[in-house]
């Protein structure tokens, strides 16, 4: 279904356009090929992707499942917050310096704000016209669909979008139909679609994924899955760091973990030294977790750990899904990671689930994955074993 979806969004764009020279270049595999992909925070690496990567990267990965053979290159070139009129601003430094031979451009959500659609086509033509003019070919991008909010109402969005497609048109491009991509899951189920989004505007790491799909698409004519690459490696960077530069590790940590992460880490690395702070969510509600989540970006910590109780009561499936996104939301640095986020399973902490805990698991396990966060899985057997199956998953995930 979604390889279907991204043959009929991209088609009518693949055949109006020329073939792209990029696409022959990362064929032949005998030149390194570079890419540069310009936008605004859906481009750039933040929280709602989990921040480590965003389509860009997984752009490349990609591109490299479909020609292993080829030196691919793919260059993050996303500012939160960022327009067309800021793009062109930056469009030498940031894009043209790296001598791409291809430049991605995903601008819109911004514009529609802050930019008349007239000056925003403007712009655009002028980014292409620079980018040809240092030799780089261009694609254009669509971005995702949105949830409807006073400031980015769904008639505005329509008549941005539009107005790429006929930039795109006019100047004889290739269009990354990202927007179509998006609108065709909402069509055939509106909950698969709502799990694509990290919040009303940014795509979580699902979404990401069907952006780097739709792009492959329309640069090679090709198309590739990504759905079973799961987080990037080594899962805890940053406290790996702290420990080889012999600093303590700071561990901020929902129950139980707050009192078995230490001496994991410590039979792991011996000599280690590590400060826990518990983090306490007995007899709160999902949406008093996220409030208190809220505050982890003022606090000082290497580690995070995420572990909401499985016997909280089922919300409604999209307040859950908001609560639950927020929480690992705010549980992340705004930009890229800062430190490091792991989420356990809310049925870590129990040897046997009911009914309501596994259906309450099994969305937590949707939306952790669609964060790309690592996460620690479930153990069997009685609740003392805990601290084994934490070093056990420490040291696997240790490189």
């Amino acid at each position: 279904m979604r390889t279907l979806i991204l043959l009929l969004c991209c088609c009518a764009n693949l055949l109006a356009a020329a073939p792209l020279q990029t696409a022959q270049l990362l064929a032949a595999g005998q030149e390194p090929v570079r890419i540069v992909c310009i936008g605004d925070s859906i481009t750039g690496v933040y929280y709602h992707s989990g921040g480590r990567r965003a389509y860009p990267e997984m752009l490349q990965l990609a591109l490299k499942q479909l020609y292993p053979q080829a030196q691919i290159t793919v260059r993050n070139a996303g500012i939160s917050g960022d327009t067309t009129t800021g793009g062109l601003k930056r469009l030498e430094t940031d894009v043209l310096a790296h001598k791409p031979q291809l430049v991605t451009i995903m601008f819109g959500m911004n514009d529609l704000v802050k930019t008349p659609v007239d000056v925003f086509k403007k712009n655009l033509h002028e980014m292409i016209a620079r980018c040809r003019t240092s030799g780089a070919e261009v694609v254009l991008c669509t971005q995702n669909s949105v949830v409807e909010t006073e400031p980015r109402p769904s008639a505005r969005l329509a008549e941005f979008t539009q107005s790429i497609r006929d930039v795109a048109k006019e100047e004889s491009l290739v269009v990354a139909d990202c927007f179509a991509a998006f609108e065709a899951v909402h069509a055939a189920d509106a909950s698969e679609w709502n799990l694509l989004l990290s919040d009303a505007i940014h795509p979580n790491m699902a979404g990401h994924k069907l952006f780097a799909e739709t792009l492959t698409q329309a640069i090679t004519g090709k198309t590739t899955s990504l759905r079973e690459i799961g987080p990037p490696m080594p899962v805890l960077p940053h406290t790996l760091a702290r420990i080889q530069a012999a600093q303590p590790v700071r561990v901020l940590a929902m129950p139980p973990y707050d009192e078995v992460i230490k001496p994991a880490l410590q039979e792991l690395f011996p000599g280690v030294e590590v400060k826990v702070t518990p983090w306490p969510v007995a007899g709160q509600t999902l949406a008093q977790i996220e409030v208190a989540a809220r505050k982890v970006r003022s606090m000082a910590q290497d580690l995070v750990i995420i572990a909401v109780p499985a016997d909280l009561p089922l919300q409604d499936q999209q307040q859950f899904h908001h609560d639950y996104s927020w929480i690992m939301n705010w549980s992340l640095s705004f930009g890229p990671q800062q430190w490091d986020v792991v989420v356990a399973l809310p049925s870590n902490a129990k040897p046997t689930l009911s009914q309501e805990e596994q259906r309450h698991e099994a969305f937590a396990l949707r939306l952790i994955k669609a964060q790309d966060l690592s996460m620690i899985t479930r153990r069997a057997g009685d609740p003392s074993l805990l601290f084994k199956s934490l070093s056990t998953w420490l040291a696997k995930n240790h490189p």
